[in-house]
């Protein structure tokens, strides 16, 4: 019994020592492919199970590092400038919206100016307007003016005539 332990295990500690052993490939003469544990000239590794030292074909893998960190910075730099050209756009989507919104503020003030009298929305079905008091359209110029410096930044510019 003890005879087929120490066989046994013999055999389990063989083939481990297989599954974990490199395996290289080749090709002879006459275009056999030929697989083993060890390497022979012209061989290339196909399963390993331990890193190995730097050999004469280490610049490829460095190379391949290289090129992949240059890859990466390549990625991080278009997703930069990709990001800025966003904000740009953003910016300039904001520009025109306030330039919009600052020319219909100027158009209300004119309009507010040179009325002689202000009506409010009405809220009746009928459609009659119903006009605002002395007081309550200065107080609309003024607001509307208010909204012409908030939107374009200063103040409309009086008109002399």
């Amino acid at each position: 019994m003890l005879r087929f332990l120490a066989v046994t295990s013999l055999i389990l500690a063989g083939s481990c020592g297989i599954a974990r052993a490199d395996v290289y490939r080749w090709v002879d003469d006459h275009g056999e492919a030929h697989y083993s544990d060890r390497w022979v000239p012209g061989s290339e590794l196909i399963k390993s199970s331990k890193p190995h030292p730097p050999g004469p074909d280490s610049g490829m893998g460095s190379r391949a590092t290289e090129q992949s960190k240059i890859a990466a910075s390549s990625q991080r730099a278009s997703a930069q400038l990709q990001q800025q050209t966003s904000v740009q756009a953003v910016k300039q989507d904001v520009a025109k919206a306030r330039e919009v919104q600052c020319k219909e503020a100027k158009v209300r003030y004119e309009q507010a100016i040179q009325a002689r009298r202000i009506y409010k929305p009405s809220k009746a079905k009928d459609g009659e307007r119903e006009y605002m008091s002395d007081a309550d359209a200065d107080a609309y110029r003024l607001q509307v003016r208010n909204d012409v410096q908030d939107s374009c930044g200063s103040a409309p510019a009086s008109q002399s005539q």
